[in-house]
């Protein structure tokens, strides 16, 4: 199997991103990865997709670090390569890290992923979906039992009202954005700063406020899915639990937050059954869902992390389900050829 990875930025990928994981386990059982920065694609004038792209010398790596480490460094492999010719494009870039004078890249891995799609290859997720998941307001096409109740404005008043109707605690946040940046929990304590809060957001855009769960003082359970199921491997679900560290309201790692082990309950399997239906319509092929209690605060649909994190704690490499599936893809993919021509191929 031919596959690439697309990220934000080749130097910027440590060791511990699921991609670099993905990429690692690909290497070792056998197949050719290429990792591709935004920067680094283009579409020639015989409108055919090629990238600057990196790889590895071919052997087995015993950990992340060294794999990334020779990605990065002098050893690596620099090439030209011809993307409609891979087996599988993953895009596993994020528009919201891209800001400033890099927002040009922001779609691009979106814009590429379609043309080399029409070309025949199996891009994931899909580009498409991806495209209607740009900001936050995807989250709002899902039923509504799953989400907490949600206001999307730029109105000082309007954001007062609904505190008010949600008895004075409410989560603020830019529509825009990831990573739990940018995110306030403004109570009846905070009142007097609410207009400075809703300044400060009004900058990057469209505000949401949102009804402020109770259970998020225990944190949220980070739930991977893959094609629209529960990602499970060897009776394992790949989860993990974020807790909190001290007043900060945010879970995330990187704001702090400390991880355990995640406990996935009926109730937990139910909310993934009801977006199910969604993600695989939109082409969602590896996900994240991020649960408070019984609703969703979340759903990670461009490059996912911690997957790395769930094998910690339930003592599988998740990464393998993950390159399986893929392989599965390619050999279905392959089979069509062989035995439909492309008109056929259009009708399936």
């Amino acid at each position: 199997m031919r596959i690439g990875f697309v990220v934000n930025d080749i130097m910027t990928e440590q060791a511990g991103y699921t991609t670099t994981r993905l990429g690692m386990w690909a290497i070792n059982r056998g197949h050719e990865v290429w990792v591709i920065g935004l920067g680094d694609l283009a579409y020639d004038a015989d409108e055919i997709i090629r990238a600057r792209a990196r790889t590895v010398p071919k052997k087995q790596y015993k950990s992340n670090e060294l794999y990334i480490k020779t990605l990065q460094g002098k050893k690596a492999i620099n090439e030209r390569i011809t993307v409609d010719d891979l087996d599988v494009l993953m895009l596993r870039s994020d528009p919201a890290n891209e800001t400033g004078q890099r927002a040009w890249a922001a779609n691009a891995g979106i814009n590429f992923g379609r043309i080399a799609m029409r070309h025949g290859v199996i891009v994931v997720n899909d580009p498409n979906g991806l495209a209607k998941a740009v900001n936050k307001t995807y989250f709002q096409l899902f039923p509504e039992e799953v989400r907490p109740r949600t206001l999307i404005t730029r109105d000082l008043n309007e954001i007062k009202a609904f505190a008010k109707e949600q008895g004075g605690k409410i989560v603020l946040k830019p529509l825009q954005g990831s990573g739990g940046s940018g995110v306030f929990l403004v109570g009846d304590e905070h009142r007097a700063n609410v207009n400075q809060i809703v300044e400060s957001l009004q900058r990057d855009g469209y505000i949401i406020a949102q009804e402020y769960l109770p259970a998020a003082e225990e944190g949220d359970i980070r739930l991977f899915m893959m094609n629209g199921q529960p990602l499970r491997h060897k009776g394992k679900y790949a989860a993990f639990r974020r807790r909190r560290s001290g007043d900060d309201m945010r879970s995330n790692v990187h704001a702090g937050g400390k991880l355990a082990q995640a406990q996935i309950t009926d109730e937990h399997l139910k909310l993934a059954e009801i977006v199910r239906p969604k993600l695989v319509q939109d082409g969602m092929f590896l996900v994240g869902l991020d649960i408070v209690g019984d609703k969703l605060m979340e759903i990670n649909v461009f490059s996912p992390g911690g997957l790395g994190s769930a094998q910690k704690f339930e003592k599988v490499n998740f990464s393998h389900a993950v390159i399986d599936a893929l392989e599965r893809k390619v050999e279905y993919m392959s089979y069509y050829r062989r035995n439909f021509d492309n008109d056929e191929m259009a009708t399936l």
